[in-house]
C-alpha cells in the first residue's frame, strides 16, 4: 500500500463506513431497529482510529500535491476527533430508537462524514483544503443540528446555525482571496515565504483578520458566539455533544497551523487579537451562564469559556503552547462529550416532553434515584471547573502557563478570576443532583433504564477524563511529538 493512500487512511474508513451505512439503510424495513446501523458505523470509527496510529509508523509527509500533510501533529487531532465520534455514536444508537424519526440510519452517516471533513482540516497543508474540509463538516452538521424534524426547536436551530455559519464561511472565503493576493499561495508554508518579501502587509494583516474571524465563529469564540445558546439548546443532545467538541478540535488545529506556521511574521497582531478573544470569550460564557436555568444553554456559555481558556495559549508566540494547546483540546474534549452522554442518558430516547430534564431544577434527585450516572455527571462537572486530579485541572494548568511564560500575566489572573466564576453555576448543577426529588419527578428519574451503549460512552469519557487527570503521562507525550512536528512543513 502507498504511503498516498496511507496519509488518507482514516478518513477512507469514516467514508467507506459511512456509504455503507447508507447502501444498508434502505433495504431494512420502516419498522427495523437501526441499532446495528450505530454499531456498524462505531466500528468504522474504531478503525478510523487504528489507521491514525498506523500514521505514526509511517515517514511525515505530505499526498496530493502537498495540499494533506501527515504528521504526529494531524495524528493526535485524528485520534481527539475520533474519540468525539465514538462516544456520539454510543450515544445516539439507542437515542433515535424510539419510532419518531425515521430514516435514523442516516444519522450514523452524517457524523461519520462530518468528522471525515474536521479530519481533512485537521491534516490539510493550505487554505483551501482547510476550506474543503470545513464545508464537508459544516454542511453534516447543519442537517444534524435539525435532525429531529418534528421539534420546531431543533429545525430553527438548524436554520440558524447555516444563516450565520454561511455568513462566517464568506470572511474566511474573502480571508484566502486576500492572502493568496498578498502573498501570491495558500499553501501555508507558500503565504510564510510571501510575507517575508510581500509589498502589500497590510493586506496580510487583513488576510489573517478575516480567517480568524471565520474560525472563531467555529470554536464560539466572543463576539461571534451568539448563535451558541439556541443551537445547542434546540439541536438533539447528542449532536450537541458532538459540534460542541469535535469542530472545535479540528479549528484549534487549524488555528495552530496558521498562526504559527503560515503567519508567523504577524505574530504580534495575531497574539494581541487572540488576547482579545480569549478575554472577551471567558467572561461573556461564564457571566451569561450563571443566569441559565437551562443546562444545555448553560453548557453552551461554559463551551464559549472553555474556548477562552484554550485562546488564552495562543497569546504566546514561542513552540512551547502548542503542546498545551493539544492536551486541553483532549481533556476538553474528554469532559464535555461525557457531559453531554451523562444529559442523554437522563433525558430518554429522542427526548419526549414528558421525560426530558432542561430545567436545573429537574435534576433534583438524580443522585438518590440513579446514583451511577449522576456521580459520572459529577466528575464531567468537577473536571468543568478544574478541580484537581481531573483532565480539566491539568489541562488549565498548561494554558495559563504558557500565557504565564509569554508574559501574560493579566490575562492569567484574569482566567483564574472566571475559572472562580464558573464554579457558580456548576456547583449550583451539582447541588441539584443531590437534592431530595419531588414526588412527582422521582418516578421519571427512576423509570429511564441504562442502555448499553450510552453506558460505555459514559464509561470511556469518565475513564478518559480520570487517566487525564491522574495519569498524563501518555496523552503529553503524544501532545509533546505533535508540538515538535506541527511547526514543520513540507
Amino acid at each position: 500500500m502507498s504511503f498516498t493512500v496511507l496519509r488518507i487512511l482514516p478518513e477512507l474508513a469514516l467514508v467507506l463506513g459511512g456509504v455503507l451505512v447508507m447502501l444498508i439503510e434502505p433495504l431494512l424495513a420502516p419498522a427495523c431497529s437501526r441499532r446495528a446501523l450505530g454499531w456498524l458505523a462505531s466500528a468504522a470509527t474504531i478503525a478510523s482510529a487504528a489507521a491514525a496510529l498506523l500514521q505514526l509508523h509511517i515517514p511525515a509527509g505530505t499526498a496530493f500535491y502537498g495540499m494533506i500533510q501527515v504528521d504526529a501533529f494531524s495524528v493526535f487531532f485524528h485520534l481527539v476527533i475520533s474519540a468525539v465520534l465514538l462516544v456520539t455514536l454510543l450515544s445516539a444508537i439507542d437515542y433515535f430508537d424510539d419510532g419518531t424519526v425515521r430514516h435514523a440510519g442516516e444519522f450514523f452517516a452524517l457524523t461519520l462524514f462530518a468528522a471525515t471533513g474536521m479530519m481533512l482540516m485537521t491534516s490539510a497543508a493550505e487554505l483551501l483544503m482547510v476550506f474543503i474540509g470545513l464545508e464537508i463538516s459544516s454542511i453534516a452538521t447543519y442537517v444534524l443540528a435539525g435532525y429531529r424534524k418534528s421539534s420546531l426547536a431543533s429545525v430553527e436551530s438548524a436554520l440558524k446555525y447555516f444563516l450565520l455559519g454561511s455568513f462566517a464561511t464568506a470572511f474566511f472565503l474573502y480571508g484566502i482571496a486576500l492572502a493568496f493576493g498578498a502573498t501570491g499561495s495558500t499553501s501555508f508554508s507558500g503565504i510564510a515565504s510571501g510575507l517575508a518579501h510581500s509589498q502589500m502587509p497590510l493586506l496580510a494583516a487583513a488576510a489573517l483578520g478575516l480567517i480568524l474571524v471565520g474560525l472563531a465563529f467555529k470554536v464560539s469564540a466572543a463576539p461571534f458566539h451568539v448563535w451558541t445558546p439556541d443551537v445547542y439548546q434546540g439541536a438533539p443532545t447528542p449532536v450537541v455533544g458532538f459540534m460542541s467538541t469535535a469542530p472545535k478540535a479540528a479549528v484549534f488545529a487549524v488555528l495552530i497551523r496558521i498562526a504559527y506556521t503560515a503567519f508567523p511574521a504577524l505574530g504580534h497582531r495575531s497574539a494581541a487579537i487572540f488576547w482579545i478573544l480569549a478575554v472577551a470569550s471567558m467572561f461573556t460564557g461564564n457571566l451569561c451562564a450563571l443566569l441559565q436555568r437551562d443546562v444545555k444553554r448553560m453548557l453552551a456559555y461554559s463551551a464559549i469559556a472553555h474556548a477562552g481558556y484554550i485562546l488564552a495559549a495562543y497569546t504566546a508566540l514561542g513552540p512551547d503552547a502548542i503542546a498545551p494547546i493539544c492536551f486541553y483540546t483532549a481533556a476538553y474534549a474528554a469532559m464535555n462529550a461525557g457531559a453531554f452522554a451523562a444529559l442523554t442518558q437522563a433525558s430518554g430516547t429522542a427526548e419526549s416532553n414528558s421525560t426530558s430534564l432542561s430545567d436545573i431544577d429537574e435534576f433534583a434527585g438524580l443522585a438518590s434515584q440513579r446514583p451511577v450516572l449522576a456521580a459520572a455527571l459529577s466528575l464531567f462537572l468537577l473536571s468543568l471547573i478544574g478541580l484537581p486530579f481531573t483532565a480539566g485541572f491539568l489541562g488549565k494548568f498548561y494554558v495559563f502557563s504558557a500565557a504565564l511564560h509569554a508574559g501574560h500575566l493579566w490575562l492569567v489572573v484574569l482566567g483564574l478570576v472566571n475559572s472562580g466564576i464558573a464554579c457558580v453555576y456548576y456547583l449550583r448543577l451539582l447541588l441539584a443532583l443531590y437534592s431530595p426529588a419531588p414526588a412527582s419527578r422521582a418516578a421519571i428519574l427512576r423509570g429511564k433504564p441504562a442502555r448499553l451503549a450510552l453506558t460505555l460512552a459514559l464509561s470511556l469519557c469518565a475513564a478518559a477524563v480520570l487517566l487525564l487527570g491522574l495519569a498524563p503521562t501518555h496523552v503529553q507525550h503524544l501532545a509533546a511529538r505533535a508540538a515538535a512536528t506541527s511547526l514543520t512543513t513540507q
